[in-house]
């Protein structure tokens, strides 16, 4: 069993930065890929970032290349969503999730484990 707890969501401005990050437990999370998705009211939710297990891989949704980055660091049991450049329609509540799949089967979101979510609120 894993479990898993965001942090680091918040309110900022347009154009700030944050950091999500998942922390979690059980001995066999470096043996998983871990993604970050977000669901925004009224939209379905989609995946955002992912990594593989052992960090090799990434992957990000178009839309936000260039602005997001995801790491993880598997001695701490964390994953990491470092936010940069954050607009309006970043705003969600973010979850991290994970599971032992290849991150390009991520975005159907058919994983076992998932955190409880943290809110971003982007300002204009």
């Amino acid at each position: 069993q894993v479990q898993l707890v965001e942090s680091g969501g918040g309110l900022v401005q347009a154009g700030g930065s944050l950091r999500l990050s998942c922390a979690a437990s059980g001995r066999t999370f470096s043996s998983y890929a871990m993604g970050w998705f977000r669901q925004a009211p009224g939209k379905e939710r989609e995946l955002v970032a992912a990594i593989s297990w052992s960090g090799d891989s990434t992957y990000y949704a178009d839309s936000v290349k260039g602005r997001f980055t995801i790491s993880r660091d598997n001695a701490k049991n964390t994953v990491y969503l470092q936010m940069n450049s954050l607009k309006p329609e970043d705003t969600a509540v973010y979850y991290c999730a994970g599971d032992q799949v290849k991150i390009a089967t991520m975005a159907s979101g058919g994983l076992r484990y998932w955190g409880q979510g943290t809110q971003v609120t982007v300002s204009s």
